[in-house]
């Protein structure tokens, strides 16, 4: 497990970030905030702190059988790192590829801030 990013680069830790969720340890996934980040899926509430994301993750994490962020494009301005992802879960035998666009901001080799944009609707809806 990768508690720690291995690089400060802010978009290698987001690269890294990414990959972990592929092994859906909602710890090892915490582990690569900063106590005060802020995650918001904009189309529901942001998620304050760690304990916060905790919750958000646990309704993301815990009903997937598989999770993969495929990142289709990064781009970056400093600690600012722009991407253009199309994640994948597979919820209750239901395939979901969801595109979005995600903003991380990176602090001292951890995320600090996340914004993902998608619509909701397809992320309720299966693949076709």
């Amino acid at each position: 497990m990768t508690s720690q990013p291995e690089s400060v680069d802010p978009e290698a830790v987001v690269k890294e970030f990414c990959a972990v969720w592929g092994r859906r340890d909602i710890d090892e996934i915490l582990s690569w905030f900063t106590e005060d980040a802020v995650y918001h899926n904009i189309p529901m509430p942001a998620a304050q702190g760690l304990d916060a994301i905790r919750n958000l993750l646990g309704m993301i994490v815990v009903p997937s059988e598989s999770i993969e962020f495929d990142i289709l494009r990064i781009a970056s301005a400093g600690d600012v790192v722009f991407t253009e992802r199309i994640d994948r879960f597979l919820m209750g035998g239901r395939k979901i590829e969801l595109p979005v666009a995600g903003v991380f901001e990176v602090r001292d080799g951890k995320i600090a801030a996340w914004r993902d944009y998608f619509d909701m609707q397809m992320f309720m809806q299966p693949s076709p």
